[in-house]
């Protein structure tokens, strides 16, 4: 994958070179180009075009803008009420990411989500310990957002 990125970049300088301007939209212009010329060509290549990451990585960080502004909407909804219903708690969640990394991004995703706070991680067995706001309605939305967020994860990263 490093060496497309690379080869890509390279292709983009040439087309700058080739067209005697500097400038972001030559070379944007360029990086198009190599993008194509390297997707044609992806087969010649013993790794998988970066292509897919670049779109996995996409479905991540949207996937991550819907769901913050489903908690969001869910968060301004409780402390909106007249009187204040709900019931604090932590509850155990298993996860099936393997690396450090992996567990790392996915309780930061959780964490960024309002209502919800990864206390502690326990990576050998897989499991995390989650506060949420209130335990009764977000429960099964933080485990259903948990594992869409695994989902998304192992694309990028596999």
């Amino acid at each position: 994958m490093t060496t497309q990125i690379l080869l890509n970049l390279l292709i983009a300088f040439v087309w700058m070179l080739l067209n005697e301007s500097w400038n972001i939209v030559i070379f944007g212009m360029g990086y198009a180009i190599g993008f194509f010329i390297i997707l044609s060509m992806r087969r010649f290549f013993p790794e998988p075009f970066y292509g897919r990451k670049i779109i996995f990585i996409f479905k991540l960080f949207s996937l991550f803008i819907i769901e913050l502004l489903k908690s969001c909407v869910v968060v301004i909804r409780q402390v909106t009420r007249p009187k204040l219903n709900i019931q604090p708690g932590i509850f155990r969640s298993e996860t099936v990411l393997k690396s450090d990394f992996e567990i790392t991004l996915l309780s930061t995703l959780l964490t960024l989500t309002p209502g919800s706070v990864v206390m502690e991680i326990d990576p050998e067995a897989g499991v995390m310990f989650i506060h949420a706001m209130d335990v009764t309605e977000f429960r099964n939305s933080i485990t259903k957002t948990k594992r869409k967020f695994e989902k998304a994860i192992i694309e990028v990263m596999r």
